[in-house]
């Protein structure tokens, strides 16, 4: 039920409009169920659950017709379709135990859904790019994400999307994804069998104009929702460094993730010419995709050594820009970065790079 405030409207921020709010599971049960092991530490803070990967993609409209009311009606039934091949995606972490604070916990594919968030910016895109320019954490607006509740991990999602209406009708599409879930690679992954799921269908000969879940035609005029909770999304947005790794460079049986994680440290304080902390969030996702967290203290950790083939890139070597959700219509801008409610500095390790992201 909808409550408004005394313009008849909810709030996000200075600017943003949240004007729905919605869940979407997979269009048929997940069954068997799937699950993955997340361990974590002991003596860690609330950051680690809430450290998340967010992607931005801004868009012209495709077609006199096309606005970000359109997508977000097809994204509905396109999600739902690409959750069926990613399950987990529409999952909850859990404790494995009941009364169990050992730190154990998993995801599990229950079919709980993706978060999908409708919302209104009262300027143009044009401005809020320029905005940008001087102001690189007005980004976050376009993100939604809500932390995730620590005690009763169960009822928070780890996925939400937000579509974002820009007053000349542009719109962007902007994801927030817990680092449990997914890593950047594994998400820009998801994020191409998902729009090539939404062209099919928005191509198909036959299909209605106007998606079934269109909010205009929805919408009670001068009322919408005021939420429970704003978002938790942090405004300090920093730069992230991706190391590429030479193909089976190591066994994570080996132990030995904590000396490449120093290597990549080291190579990121060269890069960006300043010492970094002597403490990190330290996630690694091994090869099962399951993930385990810990506290990494740098001293006394021995430098990896030179390693052959380490390759370092940038955010744009995920190639978010070249995500379409109509084929005929590109990113005209495209952002992506790590973020966490503490500003921990974190690294990420899976076996094919390595992730840094110092919160200066």
């Amino acid at each position: 039920m909808a409550n408004c405030n005394g313009n008849g409207v909810a709030h996000l921020g200075s600017n943003l409009q949240i004007e729905a709010i919605q869940t979407v599971i997979p269009i048929k049960p997940t069954d068997p169920r799937l699950s993955r092991r997340v361990a974590i530490g002991e003596n860690l803070g609330s950051v680690n659950f809430q450290s998340r990967f967010h992607i931005v993609l801004c868009y012209n409209k495709a077609s006199e017709e096309d606005s970000g009311w359109l997508v977000a009606g097809w994204i509905k039934e396109s999600l739902g379709k690409a959750l069926v091949e990613k399950p987990l995606f529409a999952g909850r972490l859990k404790r494995k135990g009941e009364n169990d604070n050992s730190g154990e916990f998993e995801i599990v594919s229950n079919d709980s859904g993706v978060r999908l968030v409708e919302a209104n910016m009262p300027m143009d895109l044009a401005d809020f790019l320029d905005i940008l320019k001087e102001r690189k954490n007005a980004e976050a607006e376009l993100v939604f994400w809500e932390d995730v509740n620590e005690s009763n991990p169960q009822y928070s999602p780890l996925f939400y999307v937000q579509v974002t209406n820009f007053k000349c009708g542009r719109y962007s599409i902007g994801i927030s994804c817990s680092l449990f879930l997914a890593d950047p690679y594994g998400m820009t992954s998801f994020l191409n069998i998902w729009s090539k799921i939404h062209n099919n269908i928005i191509s198909e000969a036959g299909m209605p104009k106007i998606p079934t879940f269109f909010l205009p035609n929805h919408r009670k005029n001068g009322c919408s929702p005021t939420l429970s909770t704003s978002s938790t999304t942090s405004k300090q947005i920093n730069e992230t460094l991706i190391f590429k790794l030479p193909s089976k460079i190591f066994n994570f049986r080996d132990n030995i993730h904590k000396n490449l994680a120093e290597k990549c440290v080291e190579e990121t304080e060269d890069k960006l010419g300043k010492k970094l902390s002597s403490k990190f969030c330290l996630f690694v996702r091994e090869i099962s995709e399951d993930v385990k967290v810990e506290t990494f203290f740098r001293e006394g950790i021995s430098s990896f050594g030179s390693i052959t083939g380490l390759v370092s890139v940038c955010c744009d070597d995920l190639e978010a820009q070249n995500i379409r959700f109509n084929e005929e219509n590109k990113a005209v801008h495209s952002s992506c970065w790590i973020s966490n409610s503490g500003n921990e500095d974190l690294v990420l390790i899976t076996p094919t790079f390595v992730l840094i992201t110092p919160f200066l």
